[in-house]
């Protein structure tokens, strides 16, 4: 394959995962447009508090969408058909294994986190009925995320955007049905979100039965269990899973400390971040792809192609990056009064919005690292840079923001957190440079 073909695959594929991502966002806001048309608005609040536990819960297992894809990608490079079977095998065992768990375990897991989270009573009754319904999917979650990362690993962007199609329609009629129609309410909600995950994943599994050899899977079933493998699958999770811990801390703080501020500066920081993860969809787009064709390239030793994709994805990375930070700074007040009309709350956004810029220009950097060392599965790299960034960057200017009680200083931790996290991560990108 020609260097111009290989890159207009690897653009179609960003593509084509940024439109998957931005599924996510669409369905969430549809969810919460059939919550807040009820008459009583505690089933929205009650969602919106149960979904920080489900957060802290299944981003704990990002690692098997991360370290999957990796994986397949670099089986994909040494075309072995046999090598990918059998890591995402493994994979889907491994989330099977979990997300039952997560079941049998569920009563436990909710006095622990609505005992952690405070609200009045009767939002936290309709937090638990969401809860009761939606953790019911957690099998389908975790094996979603080793199907996705099984896509992805081989660049196979179409089946990604239909899988996060199926599952997102399905969740818009499920709410509608058991919403509206059946008057449900927030137990209606959790549920129809862990139906839409079964039906994203038997529409996965449909797709593995007509590319996969099953018979000759079956007779390399022993290898399923192979110690080697085995050993480089839990290493690669558990670094990829103090990362996902490290940066749940930084952002948990963040959030945190801007309550400290006043309510005011919290509902400022609270738009910002919305911000920023929304642009995270774009850039996780473009670091999908890379993590795909990094694991491809990296298996083929095409050392030249390597370098390549790190400069193109880092440049369409910090383009966007910077365009969206320059968009929201320049459109700030009819951007944000998209979501919020309190004018206290946008005059003082001006304050603040110019953080934008460093933020989405080093974390765009940090992102397409992320990708990049995701497809060499250079776990314990990622994991380095995040403590370090944690550690050093945020936590300690953190401090200093909670006991001066500035926001600005908040945001100049934030900013550091992402500036040594792309730093870290670049000189880490220089020294594999240099030692092949």
């Amino acid at each position: 394959m020609t260097q111009s073909n290989w890159l207009q695959e690897f653009g179609r594929l960003a593509i084509a995962n940024i439109a998957s991502n931005l599924m996510v966002p669409l369905a969430g806001l549809i969810d919460t447009a059939f919550l807040g048309h009820l008459a009583d608005i505690r089933y929205l609040a009650g969602v919106a508090l149960a979904t920080v536990l489900f957060n802290a819960i299944y981003w704990s297992f990002g690692f098997l969408r991360m370290g999957t894809t990796g994986l397949i990608a670099q089986a994909a490079g040494r075309n072995r058909p046999a090598e990918q079977w059998q890591v995402g095998l493994r994979g889907l065992l491994l989330a099977l294994a979990l997300g039952t768990t997560i079941v049998l375990i569920q009563t436990p897991l909710q006095h622990i986190g609505f005992g952690i989270l405070q609200a009045e009573a009767d939002v936290l009754e309709a937090g638990k009925a969401f809860y009761q319904g939606r953790i019911w999917g957690a099998p389908a979650v975790l094996m979603n995320y080793v199907l996705l990362g099984w896509f992805l690993g081989l660049s196979q962007g179409r089946k990604v955007l239909l899988l996060a199609l199926v599952g997102n329609g399905a969740n818009i009629l499920l709410d509608y049905w058991m919403i509206v129609r059946l008057g449900w309410e927030s137990y209606g909600a959790g549920l129809a979100t862990a139906l839409s995950q079964y039906a994203m994943l038997l529409v996965g599994g449909l797709l593995l039965l007509r590319s996969v050899a099953w018979a000759k899977v079956w007779q390399q079933r022993s290898s399923l269990l192979n110690r080697q493998a085995l050993t480089q699958l839990f290493r690669l999770n558990r670094d990829i899973m103090v990362r996902t811990w490290a940066l749940l801390l930084s952002f948990g703080l963040f959030t945190s400390l801007s309550g400290t501020l006043g309510t005011d500066t919290l509902a400022v920081n609270t738009l910002l971040l919305q911000a920023l993860m929304l642009v995270s969809y774009f850039l996780d787009g473009i670091a999908f792809a890379t993590e795909s064709y990094a694991g491809r390239l990296h298996a083929q030793q095409q050392q030249a192609r390597l370098r390549t994709l790190a400069v193109v994805a880092g440049g369409l990375s910090v383009g966007l990056g910077m365009g969206c930070a320059i968009s929201f700074i320049t459109f700030s007040q009819p951007l944000f009064g998209l979501l919020t009309d309190h004018q206290t709350v946008l005059l003082q956004l001006n304050q603040y919005v110019l953080w934008l810029l460093p933020v989405f220009g080093f974390g765009a950097v940090a992102f397409m690292f992320d990708g990049y060392f995701l497809g060499l599965t250079s776990g314990n790299i990622l994991r380095n840079s995040t403590v370090i960034a944690t550690g050093l960057g945020f936590l300690p200017l953190a401090l200093a923001a909670y006991f001066t009680q500035s926001a600005h200083i908040l945001w100049l931790a934030m900013t550091c957190f992402m500036g040594l996290r792309a730093i870290t991560l670049a000189l880490a990108y220089t020294q594999r440079l240099k030692s092949s």
